[in-house]
């Protein structure tokens, strides 16, 4: 199973950007497929990830109301659409995918598939 992140860019604060994941080798239904980030000399932190069975987790606190993921099970692709973004919001960004029980979703370690990551700026 791989992993593919694309959709990245620079894009002025306040702007819209959608980021995809598209999974090969297996279905999207045998996975929860994750959103993490990482900036510059931080940890990796979790964003939202739409479980096997359709439910959506996101975190609250970074993202609340800005940031939606779906995705196309015809595509066998996860899209995270970013909107309103923040210079804040600029990392590099990752899908993973895994099988996390609900309590261990928000945890990388929870995660043992990864994609290479896709670079979003944003600019003030």
């Amino acid at each position: 199973v791989q992993l593919q992140a694309s959709g990245g860019g620079l894009v002025q604060a306040g702007g819209s950007l959608r980021v995809s994941c598209v999974v090969s080798g297996r279905t999207l239904s045998s996975y929860t497929i994750a959103w993490f980030r990482q900036a510059p000399g931080k940890e990796r932190t979790f964003i939202a990830a739409i479980r096997w069975n359709g439910e959506l987790i996101y975190d609250q606190d970074s993202v609340k109301g800005r940031f939606t993921i779906s995705r196309d099970k015809a595509k066998n692709t996860v899209y995270l659409q970013m909107n309103s973004l923040k210079p804040e919001d600029t990392a590099v960004y990752y899908c993973a995918a895994g099988n996390p029980i609900t309590s261990a979703t928000r945890r990388p370690q929870a995660y043992y598939i990864w994609g290479q990551g896709t670079l979003v700026t944003v600019s003030s």
